[in-house]
């Protein structure tokens, strides 16, 4: 059996997942040893994630730890993982998906449309700032960074009427209980690759592949090479407004992208069919571009865009 070290950030969620792949592992025979790595997004606690827009903010070090040899493989929220990695690595598994939803939380609020006018909300990511300016454009969209147990406490202390996260990243950690409602994909679409893990290893790592093959869901990563298809066709890392949501039946994959400015002024959504993951993420994502989310990216992209300010 093999000796295998994995490279995570120190954050209790990634911990949580790195653990979680470790007892997988252990479970198969081999020996499993963790490094801990801290991040350029962990390291920018301070300022809104859409504000630094750098790509690969929460995978870069870990990567180098793989160059390097310390590590033989890296456990990665999928999501924060960039659409194209560099030549240097590979995605050994796609691990079955945890619900990719996002979900509502509140100490007093039910849901979004009992939100009385004028809320506070707190969210950091684009996607979600349009989705919810859409629904309820009376809203008030404050930043929000800062791990579960931060987001939660800010909310408990009542800095924010309702907050927006990811359900996996709450179910994961067993801290669901001011889940207030699942939200509809179709009312508000995830980011690509929301719930899944990508367990990440040097490129032609043979040895490495083989022992992570068993890791790997046949499903969820038709369905997230999908999302992640779109996404790399327009261009968009994690921190930017764009929705990505694909589920597999009796091998069909049905694809559901979003385009939407940050204001939810303007928000486009198509719907598609297909079974070849990676030709229906490029379609969904160019009648995108063609219905006019170019121009929202542009601007979006742009000097002129200004994110919300603290409460």
């Amino acid at each position: 059996m093999a000796c295998l070290r994995i490279g995570s950030r120190g954050s209790q969620l990634a911990l949580w997942q790195a653990h979680h792949i470790s007892d997988l592992l252990r479970a198969q025979g081999h020996t499993v040893e963790l490094e801990i790595i801290k991040t350029t997004g962990d390291k920018i606690t301070d300022v809104a994630l859409a504000k630094v827009g750098t790509k690969g903010m929460f995978t870069k070090e870990i990567e180098e730890a793989l160059v390097e040899n310390r590590v033989d493989l890296a456990v990665h929220s999928l999501k924060d993982l960039p659409t194209e990695l560099a030549s240097d690595f590979e995605i050994a598994a796609i691990t079955t998906r945890e619900n990719p939803r996002d979900v509502f939380c509140s100490v007093k609020f039910a849901n979004i449309d009992a939100l009385p006018q004028r809320a506070n909300v707190g969210t950091s990511s684009l996607r979600r700032q349009a989705q919810l300016m859409a629904l309820r454009p009376d809203l008030q969209i404050h930043p929000l960074r800062g791990n579960v147990d931060t987001r939660l406490r800010k909310l408990e202390a009542g800095d924010y009427d309702a907050i927006i996260l990811a359900a996996a990243g709450l179910n994961r950690l067993g801290k669901t209980q001011l889940v207030r409602q699942v939200i509809p994909a179709d009312v508000m679409t995830p980011a690509a690759g929301q719930g899944a893990l990508g367990i990440e290893i040097r490129k032609g790592d043979k040895t490495t592949r083989g022992l992570l093959a068993f890791l790997d869901d046949a499903a969820a990563r038709a369905a997230t090479t999908c999302e992640r298809a779109l996404l790399n066709r327009l261009g968009g890392g994690c921190q930017v407004p764009i929705g990505a949501f694909a589920e597999v039946t009796a091998g069909l994959i049905r694809l559901n992208g979003l385009v939407a400015h940050p204001d939810g002024t303007r928000v486009l959504r198509e719907t598609r069919d297909g079974r070849d993951a990676v030709r229906l993420g490029e379609e969904v994502g160019e009648t995108l571009l063609s219905r006019g989310g170019d121009v929202i990216l542009e601007e979006v992209y742009g000097e002129g865009f200004a994110l919300p300010q603290q409460p």
